[in-house]
């Protein structure tokens, strides 16, 4: 099979990229050489490669900023993903796209199933959510995996957010009024990789497994005492911290579907965090 990775630079890509290339004909590019969002420069490179199947892994993840770039977050997030859902119908390529937890309100009291209606509540869950719109208004083949939480070791995340404020020995003090579940990227990767040889068709959610989530209070602890560190960490409302974007104050997301269909079932979360822990 030919698998084409844009956005190849990044946390998840990275991760993903070696267990593809383990099994398949594997092309890859990051934005310097294709803008997903440059139709011309999009076309003619599926219409050279001609690949089964197009992972995208570029997107728009800065939350907070996209209060103020909305234009720059459906650029990509939107737009961009239109234009490779259109490449996919115009070279007979299937999608693989991700999305977010951020689609969804919040306002559930169970963890989110795929056909459950979103409802954003800031500009990167609308961009997202345009971005699904979309995949599924053109394309009948595809696997649109909403996620959440990512962190790995390519890039910039909550676990070395927590590990860089440690040092400091000062106390903590981290949310407790959200709840979600973390994905570790590796873990997301070794998925992505069952389902895709599924040939099952759909919208799908992955995340570690935290039954019904934990807060990111429960996160940065678990996060503290695997390291073996001491430090003082304090619950906190979300009121406590100025931050532009709104955040769901319950984005839990519901695998069942994704199990069923890959055969695939995603690792505990403290297990994922521990193997990641190990990496660094």
């Amino acid at each position: 099979m030919k698998v084409l990775v844009t956005g190849s630079k990044g946390m998840l890509a990275k991760d993903l990229i070696p267990l593809i290339k383990a099994e398949h004909e594997t092309f890859f590019f990051d934005i310097n050489e294709v803008d997903i969002t440059n139709k011309e420069q999009l076309f003619d490179l599926v219409s050279n490669v001609r690949p089964d199947i197009i992972i995208n892994c570029a997107a728009y993840t800065l939350v907070d900023d996209a209060e103020a770039n909305r234009e720059a977050a459906f650029h990509v997030n939107a737009y961009g993903v239109q234009q490779l859902a259109l490449a996919c119908e115009e070279f007979k390529s299937v999608l693989c796209h991700f999305s977010t937890d951020y689609v969804f309100d919040g306002k559930s009291t169970r963890p989110y199933l795929p056909d459950d209606e979103p409802n954003p509540i800031s500009v990167y869950g609308e961009s997202k959510r345009a971005g699904e719109v979309f995949v599924q208004s053109i394309l009948n083949r595809y696997y649109l995996i909403r996620t959440s939480s990512l962190y790995g070791k390519h890039g910039d995340n909550f676990v070395y957010t927590i590990l860089r404020l440690a040092k400091n020995k000062e106390p903590l003090r981290v949310v407790q009024d959200q709840r979600m579940s973390p994905t570790w990227t590796v873990n997301l990767a070794q998925g992505v990789m069952q389902l895709i040889s599924s040939g099952k068709f759909g919208v799908y959610h992955f995340t570690d497994r935290t039954g019904a989530g934990i807060s990111w209070f429960e996160f940065a602890k678990e996060i503290l005492k695997t390291k073996g560190l001491s430090n003082q960490i304090e619950p906190a409302v979300s009121e406590e911290f100025s931050r532009p974007a709104k955040r769901p104050a319950y984005s839990v997301l519901d695998t069942t579907s994704f199990t069923l269909s890959s055969g695939y079932e995603p690792m505990p979360w403290k297990e994922s965090l521990r193997r990641f822990l190990d990496t660094i």
